[in-house]
């Protein structure tokens, strides 16, 4: 199980680690932790993570990376051993080689959930639970991710993505732009992040302005939104490849105007519902188009869905694909399966198994003629 990470999520993946661990058969696997420091160095901490609940993650700090570890290195090529293991001493180092049947990424954000350590898994040739790279890239990329969701017809909320570049060349220029396209109120985003990390509502010309030089700190590139009027955050749950499945859909009612980061992870107030208080006819609808989400960004494995439904006309609106969803106390997608029928320990088994079988199924294509 690989967590941490170097983005600002990081946290975050320490909490969904420790459940994934806890809710892990003992009589069927033996993990193996594997921390990614936010100073990019991989280790093997002397023990897993323990803490499930993001903000006491957040709140301690660092505590929970202050115990010694081995140095890992994953082998970006097929072998004996997947990783690597230094244990550094005084007369010198102890390197160990650990085989592993599969990779379970835990990561949030960049530099882990964006497509760069499946990469990496590819080129190890190792079987890992998720989406692949294609998806994984274009799941962090909220600009590409609406692109390909219009390009197969499904719905979205008007926006307008930018680099930060063409923001610093003219900015009155973008903001003529982006305030006739989509007048207000809009949401500001990071292109690559998640976690509602640097999230921010605008109302009016100067809290735009605000809210995008606080989105260009985290990434070069920004989404604008119009805002759903009255909007219900709604999310669904997809598991499998090929043949995927979605859960009952589930609400988020967030404590303040949006769910952003301290709504999410900090504030007790948000509460969630599941399953969602919707019509038949809504509910099937969530899960169709959270299907054709899937399948429109070639996913695998897992993903959890997001939705902006407008409360006075009804209309639902597609607005993410998460492909590692938080496995957090707060987290909905093994939340939303235990309600359809799907508790989180045998959900486990199911990702593991679907890792399994799309590897198996890779090593049958031909690499040469």
């Amino acid at each position: 199980m690989i967590y941490g990470g170097r983005s600002g999520e990081h946290e975050v993946s320490l909490a969904s680690a420790a459940a994934v661990v806890q809710n892990l058969d003992p009589e069927r696997y033996l993990p193996v932790a594997i921390l990614i420091e936010k100073d990019w160095r991989w280790a093997l901490p002397a023990r897993p993570p323990t803490v499930t609940v993001a903000a006491d993650v957040i709140n301690q700090g660092k505590k929970e990376l202050s115990e010694p570890s081995r140095e890992a290195h994953l082998v970006a090529h097929p072998g004996a051993d997947t990783l690597l293991t230094v244990d550094r001493r005084e007369q010198g180092a102890l390197v160990s080689g650990l085989a592993l049947d599969v990779i379970f990424p835990v990561l949030h954000g960049p530099y882990g959930e964006d497509g760069t350590v499946q990469g990496l898994l590819e080129l190890a040739n190792v079987p890992y639970v998720g989406a692949g790279v294609l998806a994984s890239a274009v799941g962090m990329d909220k600009a590409a991710m609406k692109m390909i969701f219009a390009a197969n017809g499904l719905p979205i909320c008007d926006y307008h993505a930018f680099l930060v570049r063409d923001w610093r060349r003219d900015e009155r220029g973008l903001m003529s732009t982006i305030v006739a396209k989509l007048g207000f109120p809009v949401f500001v985003k990071p292109a690559n992040l998640g976690s509602s990390v640097g999230i921010s509502k605008a109302r009016h010309a100067a809290e735009l302005r605000t809210a995008i030089e606080l989105a260009a700190q985290f990434d070069r590139k920004i989404v604008v939104e119009a805002a759903v009027p009255n909007a219900r955050e709604i999310e669904c749950s997809v598991l499998g490849n090929d043949e995927a499945e979605a859960s009952v859909p589930g609400e988020v009612i967030p404590s303040r105007e949006f769910y952003d980061y301290q709504a999410k992870y900090l504030d007790e107030g948000s509460k969630i519902i599941i399953p969602a208080q919707l019509t038949d006819a809504q509910i099937a609808e969530v899960r169709s188009l959270a299907l054709a989400a899937f399948k429109a960004i070639d996913c695998a494995g897992m993903a959890r869905v997001d939705f902006l439904l407008a409360a006075d006309s009804g209309a639902l609106y597609l607005n993410e694909v998460n492909t590692i969803p938080g496995f957090t106390t707060i987290g909905m997608y093994s939340k939303m399966w235990a309600a359809t029928g799907l508790a989180f320990p045998a959900l486990l088994d199911r990702l593991i198994a679907l890792a399994l079988e799309r590897h198996a199924e890779k090593q049958q294509r031909r690499t040469s003629m």
